[in-house]
């Protein structure tokens, strides 16, 4: 994960699983208005409730809150849980999933999928603590990635074997609730564990090439409920690219001058309904949303914020750093959290230079 301030804000704690952003001194993201749908959360606490702009959310104004960023997860619950617990957002009981954050606002800025097996049971459990932390005047966020974009493509090449067993798994714990998608989705992290347990998952060694029908029954699982129009794909269209939370950025690789300029609720509505979209034309590639999407340059698959400044040219900083600084003023925000890139020093933080 790195953070791309505007200046170096006091105030702002991070570590290796979490951005923290103080209680913002300057603006709560109520000076725009961009005419798409407002929905609010409880406040409690004297604080006002949270507001949410946009569909998928785009705008979030959460007055007060303590704000913690989430970096790329993969897969891999166990390590999900640790860095929830950590954050002070989960309940450290090994059984348990429940909310411990109160009024905390929690972005997980993408990357869910891929690498790891447990990435629907991370996906119930995001859910499953948004709708708590609502009823306690907090908030869940969720922001869309490149695995999760090319997933939603039918690209599979890094796609865990455990992971291809899950979502057979869930499936069949699908049918067991009668079809019903709420429940079946909000509860599998809870029982997944147990569904584990009685259906153990493939070793590596049962996905090689000639498993022909373990291998086919996988893809066939994952596909109908990733490709466009499939119910996981659906679920991941309830969730933005880029995210605007008080005076704060959020998105998975970087956004850039000409992003804001195409218009981040624009970008966001697009990438939602190309995810929805009829599975009849899921190969369009025209269909693609490509500012968002594609390229080095996209807003999930840039790098240019995230690389190691001790590995960085001065010039190469420089450049990064004067991008930041005028896409921050395109947008009215004072920093920037993307995830993407892998950070061995812990999180990255560098302040930008001035363009004047």
């Amino acid at each position: 994960m790195a953070v791309v301030p505007l200046l170096r804000a006091a105030g702002l704690s991070t570590s290796t699983a979490t951005a923290t952003a103080p209680r913002p001194g300057h603006g709560d993201g109520s000076r725009r208005v961009p005419s798409c749908k407002c929905r609010a959360a409880g406040g409690g606490g004297g604080r006002p409730a949270i507001t949410v702009a946009g569909d998928p959310p785009t705008f979030v104004s959460a007055p007060g809150r303590r704000i913690v960023a989430v970096g790329d997860l993969h897969g891999d619950l166990y390590q999900t849980r640790a860095a929830l617990v950590m954050a002070g957002l989960l309940s450290s009981e090994s059984d348990g999933h429940v909310w411990t954050g109160g009024q905390t606002v929690l972005v997980q800025v993408g990357d869910i999928l891929d690498r790891g097996e447990d990435e629907i049971a991370i996906l119930s459990l995001l859910s499953s603590l948004n709708m708590q932390a609502k009823s306690q005047g907090g908030a869940v966020f969720q922001v869309n990635g490149n695995h999760e974009t090319m997933n939603v493509e039918g690209d599979f090449r890094y796609v865990d074997p455990g992971a291809f067993d899950e979502c057979i798994s869930f499936l069949e714990y699908l049918d067991e609730c009668d079809g019903n998608w709420d429940d079946a989705f909000l509860n599998w992290v809870n029982v997944s564990k147990r569904w584990n347990k009685e259906y153990p998952k493939s070793p590596n060694g049962d996905w090689r090439p000639w498993n022909f029908v373990k291998k086919q029954k996988g893809i066939a699982a994952r596909t109908s409920l990733f490709k466009r129009g499939g119910p996981l794909a659906c679920e991941l269209a309830r969730h933005p690219v880029v995210l605007s939370v008080n005076d704060w950025i959020f998105c998975h690789g970087g956004l850039h001058p000409h992003h804001v300029e195409y218009g981040i609720e624009r970008m966001n509505r697009e990438v939602s309904v190309w995810m929805k979209g009829s599975s009849a034309n899921r190969d369009d590639d025209l269909d693609i949303p490509f500012i968002a999407t594609r390229g080095y340059d996209s807003v999930v698959w840039s790098r240019l914020y995230s690389q190691d400044p001790m590995e960085m040219t001065r010039r190469s900083w420089k450049l990064s750093s004067v991008v930041a600084e005028q896409t921050l003023k395109a947008v009215g925000a004072k920093g920037m959290v993307v995830g993407h890139t892998p950070q061995t020093r812990g999180v990255n933080w560098y302040p930008l230079f001035s363009v004047g």
